[in-house]
């Protein structure tokens, strides 16, 4: 007994990629946007969870397996890509946080079976596989209270379980740059008891964006893998208990640059001709994470209720190349980081009457962040002039954060048309380095006055505190008299940002088959956050700007007519900042003067972002087939500007707009009881030479190129 304003994009695929406004929980069966979706049954529980924290006016875009099957390599896609086909999603690298959602970075929640999962340490690698996702859910604009801490969108994946099909798959997917990506899937039931788990290694030449605008990269292998698995027993129709695990471990080689200035040798001397070749540098990084999550359930008529514990380990080390680093750099940095989290989730709702239904809840997150840093350096003179032999300078510090949240709200169905969801929530941060907290109100309004419309209007008061694991401490003392001494000792501690979020949208079915979705936010922050990567090192520092301002527009549309489906997205965004108030360490002395008095854009800041897709499907006896097309539009990132003047203007500027247009046929065939498949997929058709950082900006410490012209393949058997 709940209404969501929704705006579901089901990207290509022969489900349609539907937007629609949906009144209840499940949508119905004459919806022709859901003609071609294979059937699932969803149990009372599913049904129970679901109701437990629904959109309540915000706004989500929903992509089911399925649908991920029909983008660009299909399951073998990261993860980040496969959002890239929502609205107000822009790309970036990986060393710069993949993926950015409505002008911020990072500061996603992610949920799998609507439990929170723990953050981990930052890298390239991700541990989310999109072959253990049913569906997934981007949820956006003014959240209701049960979202709290990480507000730019929260990422809510349903798990594959043994119910969706008793069965396995094996693949083996692969293609340029090196690609081999062997994986399987297993799922099926005993009584009460369900399980599910998918397996992947994954290897290539390309592991972290190339440096360079060549085709191939220099020294960028990758070697990956992910495990998932998911159990879950009934012990009634009202019971449930679930457990989760997963692991992942991802090695990188550090791609190199093939031009870079001379340096000085590490005894100090200066650089002989011929003596160091920056193609040969070999910097490596090793990433491990772990969690796992157990999760009671039980659905008693009106009162539902979810209880959840869980617990993660994440560890990320970068090793550096010494001798080529202090020869390039002045300074070679080995970080190693390791973070222990355990937490504990409630959620529980009341239908009171027909009008009314509360829901509650609290969690508490507790995390460890261990972090082991050894510097290289050199002495240098006034100047900066090495003055001698390098040496080490080692370091280790202990930070701690406690996350603690309560939330309590009331879905109030004023008439048919109308409902009002209004509420609040209580954060307190506690850390190392900041103890804050704030009650946080929340409020959205959804009128549907009829099936095919519906608004929504929504505010909400959002306290976002620091990533523990990326707040850098102040070591400046540390390395005085060095080629690590920064310009600047000024270090005032980062804090959590605290920002007022408003959100205004509007979905309707034109046609049988067309829909059309338009949003508009609005957010005004204090002590925006930001993260950068700052020196050598690819691990990311957290910063404010003491003033913070976004706003935007994302338009959907999407088109279904038998068995062919399109889509198109556009979205514009402004995300901007003035005076960095912390961590001013970090920065150049004439930035930090010129941010102090100026507004800049921030540096993920992309003002056009959009995709596009079509595709056709068709069976003939046992064959299927499915064509498919998409293009991925980006306006272009920030990096910095040279003024009239000659000084330096941070990211005034942005690299070159670029489209990349991807083709992909898939192939279906029935051999007994085995289901075969086969595809083909070109990335970058046309291969679109394009940068997505060019190595200036504010936080980016080198230049990224997106992927050339690629060609993929894969075959699978599912029995």
């Amino acid at each position: 007994m709940f209404v969501r304003s929704s705006i579901f994009i089901v990207t290509l695929g022969l489900s349609a990629p539907a937007i629609r406004a949906q009144a209840g929980p499940v949508a119905s069966a004459d919806d022709p946007a859901l003609h071609l979706d294979r059937l699932v049954i969803t149990g009372e529980l599913d049904e129970a969870r679901e109701a437990l924290v629904p959109s309540l006016g915000a706004t989500a875009y929903l992509i089911t397996n399925q649908q991920i099957e029909n983008v660009a390599q299909g399951a073998n896609a990261s993860f980040n890509q496969i959002l890239l086909r929502a609205p107000g999603v822009a790309a970036d690298s990986a060393t710069n946080g993949g993926v950015h959602v409505r002008g911020e970075h990072a500061n996603l929640q992610y949920r799998i079976n609507d439990v929170l999962l723990p953050e981990g340490l930052a890298g390239f690698g991700l541990e989310l596989d999109p072959r253990f996702v049913d569906t997934l859910q981007l949820v956006t604009g003014a959240l209701p209270a049960q979202y709290g801490f990480r507000t730019a969108g929260v990422i809510d994946i349903h798990t594959r379980n043994g119910t969706l099909g008793e069965g396995s798959d094996v693949s083996l997917f692969g293609g340029s740059h090196g690609t081999f990506t062997p994986s399987v899937a297993t799922g099926g039931s005993a009584g009460p008891t369900v399980i599910f788990a998918t397996g992947s290694y994954s290897q290539n030449d390309l592991g972290i964006e190339n440096p360079t605008a060549r085709a191939e990269a220099v020294h960028d292998q990758t070697k990956q893998w992910k495990f998932f698995a998911n159990a879950s027993r009934l012990f009634d129709d009202n019971r449930r208990l679930s457990v989760m695990v997963s692991a992942s471990g991802n090695d990188f080689q550090v791609p190199n640059g093939v031009e870079q200035a001379a340096g000085v040798s590490p005894d100090g001397r200066p650089w002989v001709p011929g003596s160091f070749n920056a193609a040969s540098l070999n910097e490596n990084q090793r990433e491990r994470n772990l969690y796992g999550i157990v999760t009671y359930q039980q659905a008693a008529g009106d009162l539902n209720y979810q209880l959840s514990a869980f617990g993660r380990a994440s560890a990320v080390h970068f090793l550096p190349d010494i001798p080529g680093d202090l020869f390039f750099s002045g300074v070679a940095s080995e970080v190693a980081r390791r973070l222990r989290s355990v937490g504990l989730q409630g959620d529980v709702s009341y239908a009171m009457d027909e009008k009314h239904t509360w829901r509650g809840g609290a969690s508490v997150l507790a995390e460890r962040v261990n972090v082991a840093a050894t510097a290289t350096v050199f002495p240098v003179d006034g100047a900066g002039n090495p003055t001698g032999r390098a040496f080490a300078l080692a370091n280790q510090d202990r930070l701690h954060g406690s996350f603690v949240g309560a939330y309590l709200q009331d879905e109030w169905r004023w008439t048919p048309e109308v409902t009002c969801n209004y509420g609040a929530r209580f954060d307190v941060f506690s850390s190392s380095f900041d103890q804050e907290s704030q009650l946080s109100p929340r409020l959205g309004l959804v009128y549907q006055p009829g099936p095919d419309t519906t608004w929504h209007l929504g505010y909400a008061r959002y306290f976002t505190p620091p990533a523990v694991e990326n707040v850098a401490r102040n070591t400046v003392a540390q390395f005085a008299g060095t080629s690590n001494a920064p310009a600047i000792s000024q270090y005032d501690p980062v804090r959590s940002e605290r920002a007022h979020y408003l959100d205004a949208g509007v979905s309707r079915k034109l046609t049988p088959g067309l829909q059309v979705g338009l949003d508009v936010y609005y957010k005004r922050a204090t002590n925006q956050l930001d993260d950068g990567l700052f020196g050598q090192t690819l691990l990311p520092s957290a910063f404010n700007y003491a003033q913070g301002e976004v706003y935007g527009a994302e338009l959907a549309t999407s088109y279904v007519r038998g068995d062919f489906s399109a889509y198109a997205n556009l979205a514009r965004s402004n995300a901007k900042g003035r005076d960095w108030n912390s961590a001013q360490f970090l920065f150049d002395p004439a930035d930090l003067a010129y941010v102090h008095n100026h507004w800049i854009a921030l540096d993920h800041d992309q003002r056009m972002s959009g995709s596009a897709g079509a595709a056709y499907g068709w069976k003939n006896g046992p064959r299927g087939y499915r064509l498919f097309a998409e293009v991925i539009y980006g306006s272009g990132l920030r990096n910095d500007a040279t003024a009239t003047e000659g000084s330096t203007i941070p990211n005034g500027a942005q690299v070159p707009g670029y489209a990349t247009l991807n083709l992909g046929v898939l192939r279906t065939l029935k051999l007994g009881h085995d289901e075969w498949t086969a595809r083909l997929d070109v990335v970058n058709v046309t291969d679109k030479i394009y940068a997505l950082r060019d190595g200036s900006g504010v936080g980016v410490n080198a230049a990224q190129f997106g992927a050339r012209r690629g060609w993929f393949g894969s075959v699978g058997c599912r029995f």
